[in-house]
């Protein structure tokens, strides 16, 4: 009924009227954010440990910036691999009151993007909560967009994600983020709600998309949410199954697509070839450590941070001082707060969570397009670039690369991975270029080859020097999905790595030549 729509789309535009009124200093709400999560975590071992008692009497009494000046004296900095060892190993073996009060129930699994070994990343109760609101807070943001029809709300949300049927191991129970999120969505929004609970539960992607495009004839579905390669996967499937010409002969109310975990930029040009009409895009940033940022207006070219739901942020300026070739955070690195950023530099991420992260190194790097408006864009990983000689390459010049050239030549490029090797006692890029296109790789080598000359003034000096060339290999995308299936990372949150770095470049060839692609 387009009275009850008419209702919520009110809702939403007051709320979002409300939310904006009520509005802070980002260094404010940051403070009293942190001011929080040390008060709740100061009787756990870590804060015990760090002296959270200190810390909390100079956010409450102290001089106006005593807080930070005292946190990081008092906490260390910690990665993966650090946190895991000294304080997450244990809350797997059921230790309660550690980094955060209580016992954790669920860990996400979590690879990353440069490492092949899974990750258990502790998601709290206080977390699943946060991320809640955070949701909600983004259906809100939806009144922002004013020509939506009041029917839209009404229709069901299609959320393609990992399975919500969680492996149980001894006190805890582990999979992916998605799935743990959409196991525990509330009984308000289950009759929106689609794969359903049945087929969510399904752990076998393909059967799972199998299911899904037999049933989404019955669907009148108004939203998507998921990682774009996974939601293009999946249309593509409906479209082929049902001979439609577009998504929209089976979905005439789809309008908006909440994607997140990769630049969009990519996979835009292929999925709009799925429409009948075009899509709100909203970009989300939503990790296995938290809710951290979604676009919340239509203009906007960034990412809002959540300032005020459950995380501190610290930004660590991504540079040669603060972290080695490796893309590894040096000893004693220069560390600011929301206030201190600048527009247009490049900072890697620290966060402390009401999932017990604290000072963690989440291992994405961000730029601010808005500070004001304190948004940001996400520009890659600190272990995802490529800098063999100082070129410096980053995944936004990548991503933007690739955007440019696939439009120039008008083809669809789903994925693709570039490695650093040696080559004339020197160095060169390998591309792997996914499309099912027939293509000219050495047209697109010198169409990259001259991008990324434009985008990157480090890359075309070295392109005189030390790199000495690149090359291109092109692949049906079939080959990045069957590595990804080998890999145990197909579907839900899994994204193929922008970057092949070490150990992974020699998987990658080995499965290559072993699949006839080589």
């Amino acid at each position: 009924m387009a009275v009850i729509g008419s209702l919520l789309k009110r809702g939403i535009r007051f709320g979002n009227l409300l939310a904006n009124r009520a509005k802070i200093n980002p260094l404010k709400q940051q403070k009293k954010t942190l001011s929080k999560l040390v008060a709740k975590a100061r009787y756990t071992a870590f804060g015990e440990t760090y002296n959270f008692e200190e810390i909390l009497s100079s956010c409450l009494f102290g001089e106006p910036r005593e807080f930070y000046e005292k946190y990081k004296a008092n906490v260390p900095i910690y990665d993966y691999n650090k946190i895991h060892a000294e304080w997450w190993s244990r809350l797997l073996e059921g230790e309660k009151n550690l980094t955060w009060p209580g016992r954790v129930k669920y860990f996400a699994l979590s690879s990353g993007t440069s490492e092949a070994a899974s990750k258990y990343i502790p998601v709290t109760n206080a977390m699943s909560k946060a991320m809640q609101k955070t949701s909600i807070r983004q259906i809100l943001s939806l009144g922002q967009y004013k020509d939506l029809p009041d029917k839209l709300y009404e229709k069901g949300f299609l959320m393609l994600g990992g399975s919500t049927n969680l492996r149980e191991k001894g006190n805890h129970y582990e999979g992916d983020l998605s799935g743990i999120n959409a196991s525990q969505i509330p009984f308000w929004f289950k009759p929106y709600y689609k794969p359903g609970e049945k087929i969510a539960a399904e752990s076998d992607w393909a059967l799972k998309l199998e299911e899904i495009t037999l049933q989404a004839k019955d669907w009148d579905i108004g939203f998507v949410v998921g990682v774009p390669a996974w939601i293009q996967l999946l249309m593509e499937k409906i479209i082929d199954h049902y001979q439609l010409k577009n998504i929209h002969e089976i979905w005439p109310n789809l309008l908006v697509f909440g994607h997140g975990g990769v630049s969009f930029e990519p996979y835009k040009k292929g999925f709009e070839r799925l429409l009948g009409k075009p899509l709100i895009y909203i970009d989300t940033y939503l990790a296995s450590e938290g809710f951290l940022a979604y676009q919340t207006r239509p203009s906007a070219t960034g990412m809002q941070l959540v300032l005020d739901n459950g995380i501190f942020f610290e930004f660590v300026p991504f540079n040669e001082t603060n972290f080695n070739a490796d893309g590894e955070i040096n000893p004693n690195p220069e560390t600011l707060m929301i206030d201190e950023v600048e527009e247009g530099k490049e900072y890697a991420l620290l966060i402390s969570t009401c999932a017990g992260a604290w000072r963690y190194l989440i291992g994405d790097t961000i730029k601010f397009v808005d500070k004001k408006n304190v948004e940001i864009i996400i520009t890659g990983r600190t272990k995802h670039f490529l800098s063999l000689c100082g070129e410096h390459l980053s995944i936004d010049n990548m991503n933007k690369a690739i955007d440019l050239v696939s439009k120039e030549i008008g083809i669809t490029v789903k994925e693709f991975t570039v490695a650093g090797v040696s080559h004339e006692s020197l160095f060169a890029h390998h591309w792997y270029i996914g499309s099912d296109e027939i293509v000219d790789s050495s047209k697109i080598k010198s169409l990259i080859d001259n991008k990324l000359n434009e985008l990157n003034d480090d890359y075309a000096v070295e392109r005189k020097h030390a790199l000495k060339d690149i090359f291109v290999t092109v692949l049906p995308n079939s080959a990045f999905y069957g590595w990804m299936e080998v890999k145990g990372k197909l579907g839900g949150q899994h994204k193929f790595p922008r970057v092949m770095k070490k150990n992974l470049i020699e998987d990658w060839e080995t499965y290559l030549k072993l699949n006839g692609y080589q």
